[in-house]
């Protein structure tokens, strides 16, 4: 695989990540109080929005993690792990390309 068909790679997960995390902006805005949801309402909505806030956090760390691989590709020091400084198997970077890490070393 050449650095072109792994660079469209790249940028195509930044742009699906970019998109989630607008989307996840958008669930994890502040519920109104005078919102007349119910009780029981609120409260779902209370933890749903705390899902989509942890959701929020993980996916704006891929989105660092996969710009920080963008910016290695061509170097010397891309596709190895940060732990090990071994290489980290290109089906690893396929499958999970923000991988800064090989499968070891993730554990």
């Amino acid at each position: 695989m050449d650095n072109n068909n792994i660079r469209q790679i790249l940028l195509d997960e930044i742009s699906k990540t970019e998109k989630l995390i607008i989307e996840y902006k958008d669930l994890t805005k502040p519920i109104a109080p005078d919102v007349a949801i119910g009780r029981i309402s609120r409260m779902d909505a209370i933890n749903n929005k705390s899902v989509a806030e942890a959701s929020l956090r993980q996916t704006e760390e891929k989105l660092r993690n996969l710009h920080r691989v963008f910016s290695q590709l061509g170097s010397k020091d891309f596709g190895l792990c940060l732990k090990c400084r071994k290489p980290i198997p290109i089906g690893r970077i396929l499958i999970r390309p923000e991988s800064l890490y090989c499968v070891n070393c993730a554990k």
